[in-house]
């Protein structure tokens, strides 16, 4: 690994022809159940890790909950009714687990399971195509206060709900994808806290980590047993291309461990059906891998029908120096077991208000590298989008700075496609704000602009930029 010349920054590109995209690309957006919903109490649905994190004084900026979120479960025929507007092909959402299975044990919550029939219905009625995602971090309080993913009942407990809402829904959905960003749930969760549900222990985020690969590799066969029609299932990881800062060995091993972390701990078991030897190495003062039973592996390797890439930027990563600067949440030590004396290092670059740096070609090396050293299956950009400061102003919200973003790493993924890679679809993240998470309701990623207080919902000029590019199929010459 070398490291690489910084891109052109985004809003500044130079003259860019027009890209056609192959028929049939699949374009779509995202959300997730807490972020969106609300109803936090409606319909028998309990509470999530999430809900009761969020209402934990101190762990959200300014005391957010989603509670009511953007109220998307009492707005779902006007929420459907802009997606058609904008032309979407699919929509990837994600089901709340104690929506439809309160306390995350025993029988389906009809009245629940209701919700998404009816958004279903209303996506394939509008030619979207439905995406579900099965576990989007909204784990059911109850089964973490049994253990929670550290806790290997969890696993089987997931893969009883994957069958239950396969059951109910398998006729009508085509595409599964069974977990969300494993490594946020396993590191931010229960390593640094950042996120529920906001225990810090390395040793249980290790643990976490194979517990939710196990519930996805038990998840995957329940859910085709389970289904009632031909389906394609994957799994959804947020990789990151890791760059050391320099040429010199101490920067080139900070890379190689960070990597492990971040990337091969999850494709190695899931493709390769081990885990790499040096990160077990890295990781033995932290965990001897005990919780790995024998057969589970083969289990996490169950084969799959696609896989999806999270793509937001890119690590560059550095040797301890005696002077290091702090570092985002996200980045903290206690997210890298193992890794601790590893300094993530800024270039200098443009970032979103996330304070992520902008790198499309790290979206090219990413696509490249799962393809070139792990699979030939299809793979889709399962989220990728920006956080910037938007404003409503006369009624229209001018948002250039995600419209050059969405452009970049597009074309990022027409070069990869161009270089051979299997990719077939897109998912911008996201289609409307939400609450971020830890920070809220203070970042700002959708094309559609919500008034938290109103919920009257504005598209924003990047919405109206990815539905003409949804049209034409392709990217306009600039």
């Amino acid at each position: 690994m070398s490291n690489p010349a910084s891109p052109p920054a985004v809003g500044v590109l130079a003259e860019r022809p027009p890209l056609a995209f192959p028929p049939g690309f699949l374009w779509g957006a995202a959300t997730a159940a807490y972020q969106i919903e609300g109803a936090a109490t409606a319909g028998g649905r309990t509470p999530s890790i999430w809900d009761t994190f969020s209402h934990t004084p101190g762990r959200v900026v300014a005391g957010h909950t989603g509670d009511v979120a953007c109220d998307h479960y009492h707005r779902l025929d006007s929420d459907v009714a802009l997606m058609a507007e904008l032309g979407l092909r699919s929509y990837r959402f994600s089901v709340s687990w104690p929506r439809v299975q309160p306390g995350g044990t025993g029988p389906i919550n009809q009245e629940g399971l209701d919700f998404y029939r009816r958004l279903v219905d209303q996506l394939l009625a509008n030619g979207i195509e439905p995406w579900l995602t099965l576990y989007h971090w909204d784990l059911p309080q109850p089964l973490e206060d049994a253990g929670g993913w550290p806790a290997r009942d969890t696993a089987a407990r997931f893969a009883d709900y994957a069958a239950l809402v396969a059951g109910a829904l398998g006729d009508r959905v085509r595409y599964w994808t069974t977990l969300n960003e494993p490594w946020c749930s396993a590191f931010l969760g229960y390593g640094s806290g950042a996120h529920a549900p906001g225990r810090s222990d390395p040793a249980a985020a290790v643990r976490a980590g194979h517990h939710l690969l196990l519930g996805h590799g038990l998840a995957v066969p329940a859910l085709r047993a389970a289904a009632q029609s031909e389906v394609e299932i994957g799994v959804t990881l947020n990789l990151y291309p890791v760059t050391p800062a320099t040429d010199s060995p101490g920067d080139a091993d900070a890379a190689r461990r960070i990597d492990g972390l971040a990337n091969r701990f999850f494709l190695d078991p899931l493709l390769r059906g081990s885990y790499p030897a040096d990160l077990m190495s890295d990781l033995r003062q932290v965990s001897d891998f005990g919780h790995v039973r024998a057969g589970d592996l083969a289990t996490i390797a169950a084969p799959l029908d696609l896989v999806g890439i999270n793509y937001y930027s890119r690590h560059v990563v550095a040797a301890p120096t005696a002077a290091a600067p702090p570092e985002p949440y996200w980045r903290t030590p206690s997210c890298w077991p193992g890794s601790e004396d590893v300094r993530f290092v800024a270039r200098g670059m443009p970032v979103t208000d996330m304070d992520w740096e902008i790198d499309p070609s790290g979206l090219v090396e990413t696509l490249q590298r799962v393809y070139e050293e792990y699979t030939d299956l299809p793979l889709y950009v399962t989220e990728n989008g920006s956080a910037f400061v938007d404003a409503v102003v006369d009624g229209k919200v001018d948002d250039p700075d995600r419209v050059a973003y969405f452009e970049a790493h597009l074309r990022a993924a027409h070069q990869a496609i161009a270089a051979g890679v299997p990719l077939r679809g897109y998912f911008a993240w996201s289609l409307m704000d939400n609450f971020e998470w830890a920070w809220g309701y203070t970042k700002r990623f959708g094309m559609i602009h919500v008034d938290y207080r109103s919920q009257a919902r504005t598209l924003k000029s990047s919405g109206r930029w990815y539905a003409e590019t949804i049209r034409r199929n392709g990217l306009a010459a600039q």
